[in-house]
């Protein structure tokens, strides 16, 4: 599992072309942190920050950067993939269900992922909020309208999502580019106010000013912590760029940006800019204010849009693993596979965002809500490299210990800093995350009672074949092809069907669509078909979790392999099940049973889901009781 394989999927692009795509992608939510992130910090310190105070939280954020952002992610994390995939369900698939772990790592995994949603509904409020907040320096007399405004973009921003981001997100890398070649420049332009700003790459200063602090230094990590709340993003769309252009990006454009910025906002603080307000656009001249808010704001609408696709792939991904109800899925774009539309997700994240935007109303308020999902994701991400460690590169238990014992020391402290906010709005992500674990759970355990319930009741297939190839079922001409769950028992839907009818398809295939735990299946490992009696086959076909089924093409492989099927008179069979609650039953509660019973109503329909012919298919409906 070497990174390599991620950067095959791409070879007619440059490093340098994708490297610019995924400023656009990866580095929205990270590189528009220096909006938020000093003045938060700052903020434990009072209205006028020491010396010592300013230069310790500066090389706490600058060392923060590093150790996490490139030493973590970039020099290790991106180096254990999941056939080219990154990010925590990846991670999870990979160690907790191809390496056979236990259950545990599997729930650490999804409640990782369950923890970005409740994350990615507070990105777009207080990015964009920071960023209108400078018209505050321009003219106060429209501060009264910034939480207003931002509403009305955040509204635009999730009704545009149906369309699609494909021309747009054309136009991504190079605003993101220039806002970073922007920042760089405003960083330089504060580090000659005050250069020996500098002195705070010595990491002295920053441990200075963590254990001499007391309570307010180690508190002082929730405010830190925010500059990398989108380093999981590195990771997560790994699959999209490849590592080499994510790194590239990151260590000749991004990273000396952050720095650069970072120092200039500290080092006009020590010359003697107040703290109130916004820092970082004090670093502007006046003149040239207006168009840097204007690019601000696309900065943040472009970190924003980042968050929501990642929510649309992660969700895609939990649905193709089974952790989510079949919800409609669109795709915007046959360019890219990633390119889809979740409306069900779009509207509950524009539900939750708008809600907020306007309860919290500033993003100073907001400040105190946001990271502790994110502290909480990667210190679960680093016990899931611990793991890597040991299995994907055998590291010995010692040396593995040391290496990612650094980084779980370090995200728990940044956990338990963020855990101080708890009361104060920090509970917000975790009750989203909550809610989404337990909807995942509710559904994964509800899936798994109804296979238990159909496989008490099937019998071999090969046996119920070749009873019908004796002739005491009357044929008709076509094909029939039964999708089904299981791959050795007669289908339910096939078993009704004769029952009802007491007739059949001359020809019949009964096809299972398997999801691996792999983003991609080989062409050659896709389809298999067996044989198993007269003009009876049955079919396994399997596909990546980031790959989408494609029926005809599917069938076509199937006769490439002896299924004597007629791809011209084809009859789709899928069953149709209606869960009820079994009385007197044992186990899930009443109440959890019913939650799972509204969602599987409430689930698209596999034909849709497989976009097959309406003309073509039958759907036969039985009640489960469960």
């Amino acid at each position: 599992m070497t990174a390599p394989a991620a950067e095959t999927k791409a070879p007619s692009s440059s490093t340098a072309t994708l490297g610019l795509a995924a400023l656009g992608v990866v580095f929205g939510d990270i590189g528009t942190s220096p909006l938020y992130t000093l003045k938060t910090v700052l903020g434990y310190t009072g209205p006028h920050p020491s010396p010592v105070e300013t230069l310790g939280a500066l090389s706490l954020i600058l060392w923060t950067l590093f150790l996490i952002t490139t030493v973590k992610y970039v020099n290790f994390a991106m180096r254990i993939n999941n056939d080219g995939e990154g990010g925590i369900i990846a991670l999870m698939s990979l160690l907790g269900v191809k390496k056979g772990h236990s259950a545990a790592i599997v729930a650490v995994g999804l409640f990782g992922a369950a923890l970005i949603y409740g994350d990615g509904a507070i990105t777009p409020a207080i990015s964009v909020l920071s960023a209108l907040e400078g018209v505050e320096d321009i003219a106060p007399a429209l501060t009264p309208y910034v939480l207003p405004a931002a509403v009305v973009i955040l509204l635009l921003l999730f009704a545009l999502q149906p369309m699609g981001t494909t021309k747009i997100g054309r136009a991504f890398g190079p605003v993101m580019l220039t806002w970073f070649v922007v920042m760089a420049l405003l960083g330089v332009y504060g580090i000659a106010q005050h250069p020996s700003v500098v002195a705070a790459v010595n990491p002295y200063y920053g441990f200075s000013y963590l254990f001499g602090g007391g309570l307010k230094g180690f508190l002082v990590l929730g405010g830190v912590f925010l500059c990398v709340t989108g380093a999981e993003a590195l990771y997560a769309d790994m699959g999209h760029f490849g590592p080499r252009p994510i790194s590239r990006a990151w260590n000749f454009v991004v990273l000396p940006s952050l720095f650069l910025n970072y120092a200039g906002q500290a080092a006009i603080v020590l010359e003697g800019a107040p703290t109130d307000g916004n820092i970082f656009y004090r670093l502007c001249p006046p003149m040239l204010l207006t168009p840097l808010i204007l690019l601000a704001t696309v900065a943040t609408v472009i970190a924003s849009q980042s968050i929501i696709t990642g929510a649309f792939s992660m969700s895609r991904q939990a649905i193709q693993l089974g952790w989510l109800p079949r919800l409609r899925i669109k795709q915007t774009s046959e360019e890219g596979y990633g390119q889809i539309y979740v409306g069900a997700v779009n509207w509950l994240l524009m539900l939750v965002t708008l809600a907020l935007t306007v309860g919290f109303g500033k993003s100073d308020n907001l400040a105190s809500a946001y990271g502790i999902a994110v502290a909480a994701t990667m210190l679960m991400t680093s016990v899931l490299l611990f793991i890597a460690m040991r299995e994907i590169w055998g590291w010995s238990i010692v040396v593995a210990g040391l290496v990612a014992g650094v980084f779980i020391i370090v995200d728990a402290s940044f956990l338990a800093a963020n855990l101080a906010k708890l009361l104060d709005g920090g509970y917000v992500p975790l009750l989203l995350a909550s809610a989404v674990y337990f909807i995942m759970w509710t559904w994964h355990h509800g899936t798994q009672l109804v296979r238990e319930r159909l496989a008490a009741e099937q019998i071999s297939l090969s046996d119920f074949a070749r009873t019908i190839e004796s002739g005491l079922v009357a044929r008709v001409p076509g094909t029939a092809v039964f999708l089904t769950r299981t791959t050795h028992d007669t289908p339910p839907v096939l078993s009704w069907h004769v029952a009802k009818n007491r007739s059949l398809h001359e020809k019949v295939l009964t096809l299972t669509l398997i999801t691996e735990q792999t983003p991609r299946v080989a062409e050659e490992a896709r389809v298999k078909v067996y044989w198993e009696a007269g003009h009876f086959w049955r079919a396994e076909v399997r596909h990546g979790f980031m790959e989408r089924a494609h029926m005809h093409s599917t069938l076509r492989q199937c006769v490439k392999q002896g299924a004597e099927i007629d791809l011209d008179d084809v009859t789709y069979y899928v069953g149709h099940e209606t869960i009820v609650p079994r009385e007197g039953r044992k186990g899930l509660s009443r109440w959890i049973v019913l939650l799972f019973i509204g969602m599987a109503r409430n689930g698209v329909r596999l034909a849709d889901v497989l976009r097959l012919p309406h003309d073509q298919v039958v759907e036969i409906g039985r009640e489960i009781a469960i």
